[in-house]
């Protein structure tokens, strides 16, 4: 296929196949009957509603609104926004081992979206007493007041991988939280809420100090959030520092891999300048096959060999998913390749944004058990193979959301800076 055709071809099955996760609650992760996803999953149905509401059709913009009311119907005692929902049992999760954090998140993002998008304030009145709620939560999160919420291993999307502590991940979707609520205070007060506007300037410092290394460096920036465990991130720093984020820190010290989410995030919610995202992108051409231009979730892989091997592979919950160039370690997303695609149209680099996309409508494309058009949930960083769970919604999701991205709609319609700036 040309790029036009591929383009338009994979535009109309990524609309056809979220049309196809529809359900009476919502928005279902796969239509598939397939181990446990064929769910509401919250972080999966936030994203596609970003899709839906970008989209504009009125048919997926419903079931974005009735999968937000369905979590909300569902959130916990302490506020906390299920895992995942499934309509046919009733079943309701809040996380395996340990609690997911980003569906929070991911809830406030993808709801007041979609607000801002429709003008639907009928949505935003039924959504905000569980708005509130999230937002008391994420406070309790932070545990100590400093600015940072805390991520236990396993508390995220990365929910088999080895990452804890303040994940930058998670913290800049907690920006883009903390964005959407200023949002809502001001629509319903009518004036910004100047508290809040100070946190989350001072969470975008924290979040420029603490995750970005310059080599030689030769002073502690000021706004380091502990700066003993800071001045021991040696390891980490030889390893990439002015290529590209650290992925998180802890109290045992800092994480080194880069993590391809995280590092797409960080520009597109305009944190990162454009230094940073020139040394980025420059690390991510050294990483990605010429062959199919992929974000993996995590790069280098963690090999038998290596000190992680050991706990990794303790860590999974039905089945161990995580070898070598797959899944978490080392596999390629279309999913962060998406948002990667998006995030270049935005920044006004159009031809390298058509490559990336370009990607995820062939990745999307491939086929799985016999069929076409799979969308498969990652692809083997190495044989370049379809893997894990197929017609995943996340992925159309994101190539409806680069589609848009290059006709001039950015993922966030308000909050987000290409400057590097405060994005207020």
């Amino acid at each position: 296929m040309t790029t036009e055709s591929i383009r338009a071809v994979g535009l109309e099955e990524a609309l056809a196949l979220m049309r196809s996760c529809i359900v009476r609650e919502g928005f279902l992760a796969t239509p598939e009957h397939r181990d446990n996803y064929r769910r509401i999953w919250a972080r999966d149905s936030s994203i596609m509603s970003l899709a839906a509401a970008a989209s504009g059709d009125d048919e997926l913009v419903a079931a974005a609104v009735r999968t937000f009311k369905t979590l909300a119907r569902h959130q916990g005692p302490h506020g906390e926004i299920p895992s995942n929902f499934d309509p046919e049992t009733g079943r309701v999760s809040y996380g395996g081992t340990a609690g997911r954090v980003d569906n929070d998140l991911w809830f406030v993002i993808g709801s007041v979206e979609l607000w801002r998008r429709t003008g639907d304030h009928e949505f935003l009145e039924q959504l905000a007493p569980s708005l509130e709620r999230v937002r008391y939560l994420l406070g309790a999160w932070e545990f100590n007041n400093r600015g940072l919420i805390y991520v236990p291993l396993t508390g995220d999307w990365a929910d088999e991988y080895l990452q804890h502590g303040y994940v930058l991940y998670d913290n800049l979707l907690n920006l883009q939280a903390q964005r959407s609520f200023a949002a809502l205070h001001e629509h319903f007060h009518g004036v910004p809420d100047h508290d809040l506007e100070a946190r989350i300037n001072r969470l975008h410092q924290l979040l420029r100090a603490n995750y970005w290394f310059e080599p030689d460096r030769d002073s502690i920036p000021e706004h380091v959030y502990h700066s003993v465990l800071y001045e021991k991130a040696v390891h980490a720093e030889r390893r990439c520092a002015g290529k590209h984020w650290l992925p998180f820190f802890a109290p045992t010290g800092y994480g080194y891999r880069f993590d391809g989410f995280a590092n797409v995030l960080v520009s597109l919610l305009g944190v990162a300048d454009d230094l940073q995202r020139e040394r980025t992108d420059d690390f991510i051409d050294s990483i990605v096959s010429e062959d199919l231009l992929l974000l993996p979730a995590f790069h280098p892989v963690i090999r038998p060999i290596d000190d992680d091997w050991e706990e990794l592979q303790m860590s999974f919950s039905y089945s161990f998913k995580n070898r070598p160039y797959e899944f978490h370690n080392g596999g390629l997303w279309p999913l962060i390749t998406g948002f990667y695609a998006a995030d270049l149209a935005q920044r006004g680099r159009r031809e390298r944004a058509l490559h990336f996309v370009e990607a995820v409508h062939h990745a999307n494309a491939f086929e799985m058990d016999g069929h076409a058009w799979s969308f498969p949930e990652f692809v083997h960083g190495k044989e370049l193979c379809a893997m894990g769970n197929r017609r995943q919604g996340w992925s159309a999701a994101v190539a409806v959301l680069a589609e848009r991205a290059l006709a001039g709609d950015p993922v966030f319609s308000f909050g987000t800076s290409l400057t590097g700036g405060s994005g207020r």
